[in-house]
């Protein structure tokens, strides 16, 4: 979890996800659409992917899937369901905002 953690903060907004996942293309696509350069990293080309993928599960309450996961400020927004119910909400731009990810 730690290891998760040092690098969900090492940007604004950073993205986990798998390489295989049209989901995680979905929401990486999203944020480069807004103008966010998003620090994305995928588990499957990490050693240490699979023990990040069970931290991350972990820090979603055991309730999956777990990728894409979306950190903002360094704090976890969710996954897919969580950023596009906050986008369709008006409420994804002005987190990006105040995370300094968007300088509309």
């Amino acid at each position: 979890m730690d290891r998760v953690m040092k690098l969900a903060s090492e940007r604004a907004v950073v993205v986990f996800t798998l390489s295989s996942c049209c989901m995680c293309h979905t929401v990486t696509r999203l944020l480069t659409d807004l103008g966010v350069n998003a620090l994305v990293h995928e588990l499957d080309s990490d050693p240490r992917g699979k023990e990040m993928e069970r931290a991350l599960l972990k820090m979603l309450g055991g309730r999956g899937p777990t990728v894409p996961t979306v950190f903002i400020g360094g704090r976890l927004v969710g996954g897919t369901n969580m950023v596009m119910s906050l986008h369709l909400a008006g409420e994804f731009v002005p987190m990006l905002k105040n995370a300094g990810a968007l300088w509309l």
